[in-house]
């Protein structure tokens, strides 16, 4: 058998770490936190226990990138849901409505992930949260922010604090209601975004087939993946 090419072991490695990235948040959402472990989150993804460590430093650091991969790609489906626009101010709004639609389908998640960043290690810049840091930073731009960078770092500040009080246990505060301090803060209209999209979810239910957010489709068959090597 010839050995795989350096394109296909790239792909190989690429849908490992997709397959660890989806596992972590089913898991840590069905399950919380600290009732998940690395093993655990392995064996969902199909791989070999010691392969978590070759692409996270820890279980902490795994779970804060796939929650900003699950808010980087809801962020990205938000702003290209037909129909298509370019207009500023309904950007911001749907960025707004995508992250408090997030924290309405998956408060588990985002409650682990805001007492993640609180922890020691605090807020990671991984590859994922970049992403998401670029969306907000062009939405910012396409608002009309003269300095993008003052402007991100507000945002971010807004959002993430507007998610802590949506989500802190006894006294949380109505998404409609930080929604429309958002939406007078950045001179929205109501009617602007997705307003159903941040109420009370009809039925209770959140959204638990998160599958279109990673690329995990099967893998060429090409010989023992990266997960055979790490096993032996």
């Amino acid at each position: 058998m010839s050995p795989r090419s350096a394109s296909v072991n790239e792909e190989l490695r690429r849908r490992s770490r997709e397959r660890l990235l989806q596992a972590a948040v089913e898991l840590v959402s069905e399950r919380g936190y600290e009732a998940t472990t690395l093993a655990d989150i392995a064996d969902r993804a199909g791989s070999a226990r010691g392969l978590v460590s070759y692409y996270f430093p820890g279980k902490r650091r795994l779970v804060q990138s796939a929650v900003h991969r699950l808010m980087h790609r809801t962020l990205e489906e938000a702003l290209e849901r037909e129909p298509r626009t370019e207009d500023g101010r309904e950007r911001m709004a749907r960025a707004i409505d995508a992250i408090l639609g997030l924290t309405r389908d998956q408060p588990v998640l985002m409650r682990q992930h805001m007492a993640g960043i609180l922890e020691a290690e605090g807020f990671v810049q991984c590859p994922e949260q970049q992403r998401l840091g670029r969306l907000l930073r062009d939405t910012v731009a396409r608002h009309g922010s003269e300095d993008v960078e003052a402007d991100y770092a507000v945002l971010r500040a807004l959002l993430m604090g507007s998610v802590f009080a949506a989500l802190v246990p006894g006294v949380p505060m109505p998404l409609p209601v930080l929604r429309a301090e958002l939406f007078k803060r950045y001179r929205l209209d109501r009617e602007l975004g997705f307003p159903s999209d941040t109420g009370p979810a009809s039925d209770g239910a959140c959204d638990s087939d998160l599958s279109r957010f990673f690329a995990t489709g099967s893998a060429p068959e090409c010989g023992p993946g990266p997960e055979a090597a790490q096993s032996k």
